[in-house]
């Protein structure tokens, strides 16, 4: 599990529109990497929304802004563009960077113990280190939570 003061981990998975993208793409920049577990649910609609409503504060924070769920690529794309979201969504099918992070793994639903994407943001230093993990992610109010 990553935290704090930890170096992240190398990964390599394709962006929206198809792209490969590795850490050696965002290094040397300051960055938010959350993890959802769903392209149009609710929550994660929530949560894809504050941040673009709030996009231009988070810009001017210096934050570029990372969203990675399982999901498709094309999934990522139509996502994108229904919501006119301003951010690179990540595709991990394979779940090899949610895993690396620590976003995957059992969780409890409705008390029924399931396993996937675990709700988290990591807020990345540009020389690779973990600033914040934030665990307990406000949805509709998370780009508060990442400025505050």
């Amino acid at each position: 599990m990553l935290k704090a003061g930890d170096k992240v981990p190398d990964f390599q998975v394709v962006d929206q529109d198809g792209r490969t993208v590795t850490w050696k793409d965002i290094e040397g920049r300051k960055a938010v990497i959350y993890f959802y577990p769903k392209d149009n649910t609710p929550g994660c609609t929530a949560e894809a929304c504050s941040l673009r409503d709030n996009f231009t504060a988070l810009k001017d924070a210096g934050y570029e802004i990372f969203g990675v769920s399982k999901d498709s690529q094309a999934s990522h794309q139509k996502f994108k563009d229904k919501y006119s979201l301003p951010f690179t969504l990540l595709s991990d099918p394979s779940t090899e960077m949610l895993q690396a992070f620590g976003a995957w793994g059992e969780k409890k639903m409705y008390g029924k113990v399931t396993v996937g994407t675990i709700r988290k943001t990591f807020i990345i230093a540009p020389d690779g280190t973990v600033e914040r993990v934030i665990d307990k992610v406000d949805t509709k109010n998370h780009a508060a939570q990442i400025l505050g």
